[in-house]
């Protein structure tokens, strides 16, 4: 099977296991509040369990080293995300919610850590880092889907269970057209000692771990409340589910421009996206559409671009343990997605908003852009022989 197909199907993984098994909580907030099944304090503790099923299972991904092990968690966590999805419609209240959400958590994580270290295999060993490049663009794909699924369920008046029942037959659909065309975990060659394979190297995976947790802390509120606030704002109108669609359109489409880059340069591009960011939060603050157009703009533009450069800057540290490091630095994220919406259930209820969280997830975007400029290291320290455009 050609690396195209198998790079595209990885793409479309990504973009039901993301887009929907792992996103389907955000277009659905809205609702699940306005039927009571739980308030914005407790919607903040449901996302937060499915971030620590997210870190939980990447910490798992990261020990899946025979083929058998990659095998098992790629096509569980994908089938996990659809039947997860499907009992969401069953669901009533905080608990079940919360159970739900923590296993589309670790399944989501699974794919996510296995696709990432399959598809940029692949690529790297075909010549086509470009293309594995746009396999990150899938999530921004499927947030795109899921909100406009959201949008044509409002028009026709539907409620959260009915959502969740297309939400699930579209991630069914996506993964029998791709099942048999996913990337193959082959044997895990023995890699030989290098003299830049030491402390350096594991100094800067430490560093680039800590600057993905904060980016997690960041991101996150906007991408987790992004449809709260603007039904808030637009008063429960059909304009407000406009606004995830093209959170999720202008994340795939920050990826195209990033795999457009020259090779290099992945330190300063890295800190472009996360300072974007942290204007993007900052903008939410200002409220009204046009706040909230910017935040979509400006958090969602760099949102993927964001997780490829890092996932691009660890393998220039690091080529040889591609797979270990997708887990570590999805753990680290997972980490900083934790906080983020425990963070918003304090903000919300010592503030009865979210302004503090936000300022908060601001500075630590900021904080996260001076660790990537301070830590560069030239580019001649990297694998030489690395040559990838995102």
């Amino acid at each position: 099977m050609s690396p195209f197909v198998q790079l595209l199907a990885s793409a479309v993984a990504l973009m039901m296991a993301m887009g929907i098994g792992r996103f389907a909580l955000t277009p659905q907030l809205p609702r699940l509040i306005a039927e009571g099944q739980f308030d914005l304090t407790a919607g903040g503790l449901v996302a937060a369990a499915n971030y620590l099923g997210y870190f939980l299972g990447a910490v798992d991904g990261m020990f899946a080293r025979q083929p058998a092990q990659v095998r098992l968690r790629l096509h569980g966590g994908l089938w996990l995300c659809v039947l997860l999805t499907l009992a969401s419609a069953a669901a009533d209240g905080f608990w079940s919610h919360l159970l739900l959400r923590f296993g589309t958590g670790v399944a989501s994580a699974w794919v996510l850590v296995m696709i990432t270290s399959l598809s940029q295999q692949l690529a790297n060993a075909h010549g086509r880092q470009r293309l594995g490049a746009l396999v990150f663009a899938g999530p921004g794909v499927g947030i795109a889907v899921t909100g406009l699924l959201a949008l044509g369920a409002h028009l026709l008046g539907l409620g959260s269970a009915a959502l969740w029942l297309i939400y699930a037959m579209a991630a069914l659909v996506m993964l029998l057209a791709v099942l048999q065309c996913l990337p193959q975990a082959l044997e895990p060659a023995p890699v030989a000692a290098t003299s830049n394979s030491g402390p350096t190297q594991g100094k800067g995976i430490g560093r680039l771990g800590l600057v993905y947790g904060l980016y997690g802390i960041g991101y996150i509120l906007p991408a987790t409340f992004l449809s709260q606030m603007a039904n808030q704002q637009f008063q429960g109108q059909w304009m407000a589910d406009l606004f995830w669609p093209a959170f999720g359109l202008s994340a795939a489409l920050g990826v195209v421009v990033v795999s457009l880059r020259r090779p290099g340069r992945t330190s300063a591009w890295l800190t472009a996206t996360l300072w974007l960011q942290g204007l993007g939060v900052l903008a939410c603050l200002q409220g009204g559409g046009i706040g909230l157009g910017l935040g979509v703009v400006l958090c969602g533009g760099p949102f993927l671009a964001c997780m490829q450069l890092v996932m691009q800057r660890s393998r220039e540290l690091a080529p040889h343990a591609t797979q270990r490091n997708a887990g570590l630095l999805t753990a680290c994220f997972a980490l900083g997605q934790l906080s983020g919406p425990l963070l918003a259930a304090l903000s919300s209820h010592f503030s009865g908003g979210l302004q503090p969280a936000l300022v908060m997830a601001a500075a630590g975007l900021g904080l996260a852009g001076v660790l990537v400029l301070t830590g560069a290291v030239p580019q001649s320290a990297s694998c030489t022989g690395l040559r990838q455009a995102g």
